[in-house]
């Protein structure tokens, strides 16, 4: 909290500084101007030199505000994940202490095991999310047409479907009816991509904890498998949870990006989900955007992706 509070005050610093120095140039500017009004040659160049101040100071000014909100960015990502690996590690340790300190029956014994599981795979889906942001670079690349129609041939609808499965069974709380699947296909047509189908997977799986995640009410998850034309697939997830302000819509796919607010401070993050679904979408030669009718309102994420040809 104090290193925020500090780069606020270098924030505020700097933007008054050249609040300061553009104010001085104009009345130099100004006042030379009215006295030397005859000076045609002597005007046009003081014009120029005022522009380019006053250019540099706005460059300089907008550079280091991006600067410190880049770095505030990282700070709290690296917050993030320290809880993040945090209270599995402190949960597992704490149960695995009382199994080597009591005798438990073994009732209890399968519930510590079972939770054990459970934190270990929080554990692991949070590495894994850094490890595929760090080999995601800047953005992923788009890879050529040539590399990815050398890739494996894959049935999306099936990365869909077992994606969905391997959510139920992490989220058993959940009623039965939580999650719905359809697919609208034309007849004989199957929905065929070329790709890796673990890093598809991924993306699926990703958007479906988002939509678990940010539905603290009543979880409804609807996903769809369609096809849009000749040339493309769609996977939409739709939730019904607390939706996104219509400003924040192309931001949320930013590494370590949050969306800000109070309302949003209670949910947990890296800030790493939605840039891994972005980079890895493009990889594939596709693209991915989020639609939603403002906070309460839901969100539906929208993938698409170039299918095989005779699919």
């Amino acid at each position: 909290m104090r290193l925020s509070g500090r780069r606020r005050k270098s924030t505020a610093f700097f933007i008054t500084l050249g609040s300061c120095l553009v104010a001085l140039a104009v009345a130099l500017n100004v006042g030379w101007v009215l006295l030397n009004w005859r000076e045609v040659a002597m005007l046009v160049l003081g014009i120029i030199f005022f522009s380019v101040i006053i250019a540099g100071l706005v460059l300089n000014t907008t550079f280091l505000v991006r600067e410190i909100r880049r770095n505030e960015q990282h700070d709290a990502f690296i917050n993030a994940v320290t809880h993040e690996l945090k209270t599995p590690i402190a949960s597992i340790r704490l149960y695995l202490e009382t199994l080597q300190t009591r005798d438990v029956d073994e009732k209890q014994r399968r519930e510590f095991y079972s939770v054990m599981l459970a934190d270990s795979d929080r554990l692991l889906h949070t590495v894994e999310q850094v490890l595929r942001a760090g080999q995601s670079g800047g953005g992923g690349g788009g890879g050529g047409r040539r590399k990815r129609e050398s890739e494996p041939i894959i049935d999306l609808a099936e990365i869909v479907r077992a994606s969905l499965e391997l959510a139920r069974t992490r989220y058993p709380q959940l009623s039965g009816d939580a999650f719905s699947y359809a697919e609208k296909f034309r007849n004989g047509e199957r929905p065929l991509v070329h790709g890796d189908s673990d890093e598809l997977r991924a993306v699926i799986s990703n958007l479906l904890d988002n939509a678990v995640k940010y539905s603290p009410d009543e979880v409804r998850v609807s996903v769809q498998v369609m096809t849009i034309d000749a040339r493309r697939l769609a996977v939409r997830v739709r939730d019904h949870g607390i939706g996104i302000p219509q400003a924040q819509l192309k931001r949320i796919f930013r590494r370590f990006y949050r969306v800000p607010g109070r309302f949003m401070a209670r949910f947990k993050g890296t800030g790493l989900g939605l840039f891994i679904v972005q980079s890895l979408v493009k990889k594939h030669g596709g693209r991915v955007y989020a639609e939603s009718e403002g906070e309460g309102r839901g969100s539906t994420f929208t993938v698409l992706l170039p299918r095989v040809e005779g699919g």
